[in-house]
């Protein structure tokens, strides 16, 4: 009887004890980790409200030009289409058809406005 009553008194507390001694330490770091990322990102709310972060994020991610400017764009080189290899005779490439120069100017400054 006395050996369960010593159990109750000393080895279940102490159990406790320990488990809450962890979980309070664990929820320190946790703490320490999520105060270092709020930290983090109330410098990144301030950058944001700046005029200079405003624009370059305009300019990077939405292209946006400021009034009186221009913007250019250099589009990749259109790649090659290789003739299927079939069981038939091999035919000669067709050449595209050339268009004149003003025609494919034409062509370009419709497809930016």
């Amino acid at each position: 009887m006395v050996l369960v009553g010593m159990l109750f008194l000393f080895v279940f507390p102490s159990r406790t004890y320990l488990a809450q001694r962890q979980g309070l330490h664990s929820a320190r770091q946790r703490v320490a980790v999520l105060s270092k990322e709020n930290a983090q990102l109330t410098a990144r709310v301030q950058r944001l409200n700046t005029d200079g972060e405003i624009e370059r994020l305009a300019r990077e991610q939405y292209n946006l030009v400021k009034p009186g400017e221009e913007a250019y764009a250099i589009l990749p080189a259109p790649t090659p289409v290789a003739p299927a290899a079939g069981p038939g005779p091999a035919k000669a490439a067709k050449k595209p058809k050339s268009r004149g120069f003003l025609a494919t100017v034409a062509d370009r400054i419709t497809f930016w406005s």
